[in-house]
């Protein structure tokens, strides 16, 4: 009876230990158009992972939020430094959960360059899903439906073997318990629900 419980502990150390190991070094893009949910989902994710979350809006410089409050799209040369900077945060942190919209296949190519173990998680919606969600925000800088849809537009869908892809046409906590079963942390998914 004492052999079999000692050896329940140390196999339970044991899996311990792997989790901590297997988060060690866990570095995560939650990707998809304005208004999927990214930061949302990437917060709640990060918080049950317990790994730093970062908010890749936050690394824009002023003019490119400037424009985009006056509803312009950004060009490739607008992300340009932006993307240097998010490529250096994701190479410089041991891990992390980045919430960005990574849009294009050139874009998650330059992310994942020096990280190879990266992983993107895609929150999959259609334009008329987010749109409504879109409408129901207050004091973000996202206006109007011409950007959605210059960013449908400029959208490159990652392929099944680059991104794991959620439907957001659920909860949010069902969109966070797909994501956790998916990067296989099942376990982590029994925690707190998403906040709103």
């Amino acid at each position: 009876m004492e052999a079999n419980l000692e050896a329940h502990e140390a196999s339970s150390k044991t899996r311990e230990t792997c989790s901590v190991e297997r988060k060690n070094g866990l570095k995560i893009i939650v990707m998809g158009v304005s208004g999927c949910g990214k930061s949302r989902i990437g917060a709640a994710l990060a918080h049950r992972l317990a790994l730093p979350f970062f908010d890749a809006d936050d690394f824009h410089c002023a003019a490119n939020v400037e424009k985009m409050s006056r509803g312009e799209p950004l060009t490739d040369a607008d992300r340009a430094q932006w993307l240097a900077d998010l490529s250096a945060l994701i190479r410089h942190e041991p891990s992390l959960v980045l919430a960005c919209s990574a849009l294009k296949s050139e874009y998650r190519a330059l992310l994942r360059a020096g990280t190879p173990g990266l992983r993107y998680v895609y929150l999959q919606g259609d334009f008329d899903t987010i749109l409504q969600r879109l409408t129901q925000r207050r004091g973000h800088y996202f206006k109007g439906p011409e950007m959605l849809l210059s960013q449908f537009a400029a959208l490159e869908e990652p392929h099944e073997n680059e991104a794991i892809v959620i439907d957001i046409r659920q909860s949010a906590e069902e969109v966070l318990t797909a994501c956790l079963q998916a990067l296989d942390y099942c376990d982590a998914s029994r925690s707190r629900p998403a906040s709103d």
